[in-house]
């Protein structure tokens, strides 16, 4: 494989190689630097990390078991396509999840609480303004956690934090697009304040009407990985 000079970075030595090889190839997988159905080869990926082919064969294997690989030959792995169903799996089970989470999380609101939330909020409308859509995304995905993590119910946020590996690969595509990353903290705002002022059952239908415009915001076509809807 040509070396297109794509961000792959050499690693420092640590006790984290394998940690630090496996966020380094998921970054290169889902902002698009391997491609689906892009082969790839544990020699060529520990060569451009300068690190022995252990750490890397090891993160490969895990991105292999999470779905974003799948075997290719005997010595080789290819990335996965990106498959709409599978994608409209996960936001189906999104529109069940995460309106209880916010339902739960309104009931443990506290002032601090609502003072992080509504910086995450600002943040993130910062970063939208500044045009960096990779830090949105990763603004946007802070913001669900917030919900997640508030919720006091940890299964939520330990389930839903591999899908939203897999959203990533998707949503980066959106938020490229300035005003559909302003409706979205918009969205998040509503939420927030719905949940501040007490009422859950507003604030639950609500995240499930963001979860459900999101999806069509990152359908995708199963031979390209490209947006092809968007609301």
């Amino acid at each position: 494989m040509a070396d297109r000079g794509i961000g792959l970075q050499s690693l420092e030595q640590s006790t984290s190689l394998v940690d630090q090889a496996y966020t380094v190839i998921l970054d290169a997988l889902c902002d698009g630097t391997f491609k689906p159905g892009e082969r790839l080869t544990q020699d060529d990926i520990a060569n451009r990390l300068s690190v022995s082919r252990q750490p890397v064969t090891h993160a490969l294997a895990v991105l292999k078991a999470q779905g974003f690989l799948v075997q290719s030959g005997r010595r080789g792995l290819m990335v996965t396509s990106v498959e709409p169903d599978f994608f409209q799996a996960i936001y189906q089970f999104r529109s069940a999840v995460e309106p209880l989470a916010v339902s739960l999380a309104t009931l443990r609101l506290t002032k601090n609480a609502i003072l992080r939330g509504r910086s995450l909020v600002e943040h993130g409308r910062n970063l939208v303004v500044a045009g960096d859509a990779r830090a949105t995304l990763q603004a946007d995905m802070d913001f669900h956690a917030f919900i997640y993590e508030l919720s006091g119910n940890p299964i939520i946020g330990e389930t839903m934090r591999l899908h939203w590996l897999h959203l990533r690969r998707a949503m980066g595509h959106v938020l490229r697009y300035p005003g559909m990353s302003i409706s979205v903290w918009q969205e998040h705002s509503r939420i927030l304040e719905r949940m501040v002022s007490g009422d859950a059952a507003g604030a639950s239908d609500l995240m499930r009407r963001h979860v459900v415009d999101a999806y069509e915001r990152v359908k995708v076509d199963v031979a390209t990985g490209e947006t092809i809807g968007a609301a």
